[in-house]
């Protein structure tokens, strides 16, 4: 694998290791809890993040078309802590076989995104790939903190 890509594997994969960190010994209720109107649960923060990791990297950077249903993320319930982490496994494993394969001038293609109806480089898609993953596990942390003083109040 080309170091660039593994570098980005490592930082991801640190992110989806904090967003485990986070998760970890919540009964099942707090991850469907919902802090507030207009907020997410950690079962489709989860679901969600891992849903646009494979569309960015998978569709949008090697080209390779996922049938993504981004609204159905946004339903995600129910799901255990064990589900939640077989989810991001899944999603680094994705992405390493997807980057395994890529050379450093596929950045520059050019993919069509019908979610964003704009057309993007696989690089800008690579980079915000981490910068989405980042912004979800800290809505998970502040998600699981405001459940833990809720919780002790």
């Amino acid at each position: 694998m080309i170091p660039l890509f593994e570098n980005y594997l490592d930082c991801l994969t640190a992110l989806h290791n904090d967003i485990k960190n986070a998760i970890e010994g919540l009964p099942s209720e707090a991850l469907d809890w919902i802090p507030a109107p207009g907020m997410n649960s950690i079962n489709v923060l989860a679901t969600h993040l891992t849903g646009a990791e494979r569309y960015l990297i998978g569709d949008l950077v090697a080209g390779a078309p996922s049938g993504r249903d981004r609204q159905a993320e946004f339903r995600a319930s129910g799901l255990s802590i064990e589900e939640l982490r077989q989810k991001l496994d899944a999603s680094l494993a994705n992405i390493r076989a997807e980057l395994g394969v890529m050379e450093i001038s596929a950045l520059e293609t050019e993919r069509y995104s019908s979610i964003h109806d704009r057309t993007y480089r696989a690089g800008w898609a690579l980079l915000h790939a981490l910068g989405h993953t980042a912004v979800h596990l800290g809505h998970i942390q502040l998600t699981r903190q405001m459940w833990d003083t809720r919780a002790n109040s």
